[in-house]
């Protein structure tokens, strides 16, 4: 029978055997201890929370647009909308009193009313927001179509004037994001009007002129998007919708 001394074991106690280097590894380096967590990184809690965190719902909320025209506004709105149907937005239909463009539906696009219908609404106090933007051109968001669609959930979109904005922005208050979209340069804004090909050439220097001073409106909204390059622009605005649906 091979002795004790043989098998490497001892009636004496002994120290118990060295872990094997690779523990060293498992220990948390400097920079993870630095970072506090305040829930563990395994186990329940950690799935729990996770879970939590997975399940929790958007808010339904109001997002404002603005931007002199031909800033790409609206391209960016409609980019939003197709490609992120998660966030459940959905427009508020404005009214306006300027004739239909193209293929735009009454309903659809916008309410189209007559000077006269317009300004019946006005005295009737039925608008959130109007703006006669040109005379007898007038743009406004009807009180009871935002009601609506809140009560359904939605999250409403407001694609408006900058005047328009400012004033939902200070109705609404914390309940809205606004967002200015600016051109990168008056040159660029007019390539782009001109481009178009919807409006007269007097219309577009009317347009232009227009926009210097609606430029000035830029620091009472929330954020300013830069439009020089559309697919950052639009990535820029999505992390902004996203971020302000997702908040407490």
């Amino acid at each position: 029978m091979p002795s004790k001394q043989e098998t490497g074991t001892s009636s004496l106690p002994q120290e118990p055997p060295q872990k094997p280097p690779q523990v060293a590894f498992l220990k948390a380096s400097p920079p993870f201890q630095a970072i506090p967590s305040p829930v563990p990184l395994t186990g329940p809690p950690y799935q729990t929370a996770n879970k939590e965190k997975k399940n929790k719902k958007m808010k339904n909320g109001l997002l404002i647009f603005s931007a002199p025209s031909g800033s790409g506004k609206s391209t960016i709105v409609n980019w939003l909308m197709k490609e992120h149907p998660e966030l459940k937005l959905a427009f508020s239909i404005s009214c306006t009193s300027r004739a239909p463009r193209g293929t735009e539906q009454n309903g659809v696009e916008y309410f189209f009313l007559s000077p006269e219908e317009f300004k019946a609404k006005i005295e009737a106090d039925e608008f959130l927001e109007y703006e006669e933007v040109y005379q007898d051109r007038f743009y406004g968001t009807l009180k009871s179509q935002v009601e609506n669609q809140l009560a359904k959930g939605e999250s409403v979109i407001f694609d408006v004037d900058v005047k328009g904005g400012v004033n939902i922005k200070k109705f609404y208050g914390e309940r809205a994001l606004s967002i200015f979209v600016q051109p990168p340069s008056v040159e660029e804004l007019r390539r782009r009007l001109v481009g178009r090909n919807t409006d007269a050439p007097e219309v577009i220097e009317q347009r232009l002129a227009k926009a210097s001073y609606e430029l000035t409106f830029a620091p009472q909204f929330d954020h300013v998007v830069v439009n020089d390059d559309l697919e950052k622009a639009q990535q820029e605005v999505y992390q902004l919708v996203k971020a302000f649906l997702d908040a407490e």
